[in-house]
């Protein structure tokens, strides 16, 4: 692994450490919506190298080794804490010798060396790049001739709560998530793009693009009360100085864990969303 910046506050590790948690509950209760995008890509033969792209805290890592038990997979990210958790998970699975961290900012002009991977894999970490367009012709670069590109992206971010909740203010988490679109817009462009016409562009053949629905009863899993309110808590933090009085208070209830009403103990919970795969192949 590189060397990380010897310097990280407090916020910064703590924010990091939330993050965390949300990437290992998204992986946990989207780990049967994983292993269908991965069995549906276009692979004839299992790849020897793999390399995971901005792989937060292995989702993808984890579920590339259990598909393909003779390939390596090298787990880059720009968060070292989410790398020392990968090492750790890795460690305690008994695969660490099939896997290579690197600490990276992808959206620089120079990387380091990645190997030359037979399968690329980016999940939900494209529409972070400031720079798409280099990033795809740098894995077009590292990619083994005839390689494959597995571009995965959620449209947008999930959605948890019916739209007649709270009793108190209706259509609370769409206007939440209205919000945060327009903060988003203007700081990741990308995200939502359709990433077809940049793949070609980039020197791809685009092979496939499969669309999977995820919706999930929160009666049936009971991680999904803890994600919700995971990524509620952050969705707050975005939007605090957009939200009308009345909508804060009401989305504050929702994140009381000491209320009985708090999303933990709603019942009427599922996680909605939709997850989009584009299998190009390298020209």
């Amino acid at each position: 692994m590189t060397s990380a910046h010897p310097h990280h506050s407090a916020a910064h590790v703590a924010y990091s450490v939330v993050q965390a948690e949300i990437l290992d509950l998204d992986a946990e209760i989207l780990a049967d919506h994983t292993v269908a995008v991965i069995s549906w890509l276009p692979i004839a033969a299992a790849p020897r190298e793999i390399l995971d792209l901005g792989c937060g805290t292995g989702a993808g890592t984890f579920a590339l080794l259990a598909r393909f038990p003779t390939s390596r997979v090298t787990a880059v990210d720009s968060s070292v804490e989410h790398l020392h958790r990968l090492h750790r998970k890795a460690c305690a699975d008994g695969v660490q010798e099939r896997v290579r961290t690197i600490r990276a900012d992808l959206d620089a002009t120079e990387w380091p060396d990645l190997g030359t991977p037979d399968l690329v894999w980016a999940s939900a970490s494209m529409h972070h790049m400031a720079h798409p367009d280099r990033v795809l012709r740098k894995v077009r670069d590292v990619l083994a001739p005839g390689g494959l590109f597995a571009v995965v992206e959620l449209a947008g971010m999930p959605r948890f709560l019916p739209e007649t909740a709270p009793d108190d203010r209706p259509g609370l988490e769409n206007r939440c998530h209205a919000a945060a679109d327009d903060l988003h817009a203007q700081h990741m462009p990308h995200r939502g793009a359709d990433w077809g016409p940049m793949l070609t562009a980039a020197g791809f053949t685009v092979e496939g693009v499969r669309t999977l629905a995820v919706d999930i009863d929160g009666a049936s899993n009971a991680a999904i009360g803890r994600y919700a309110l995971g990524t509620l808590r952050r969705l707050r933090h975005a939007v605090a100085d957009t939200l009308p009085p009345e909508d804060l208070a009401a989305l504050d209830r929702l994140l009381d864990t000491d209320s009985p009403h708090s999303l933990p103990h709603r019942t009427d919970l599922a996680l909605r969303t939709e997850r989009t795969v584009w299998a190009a192949r390298r020209n």
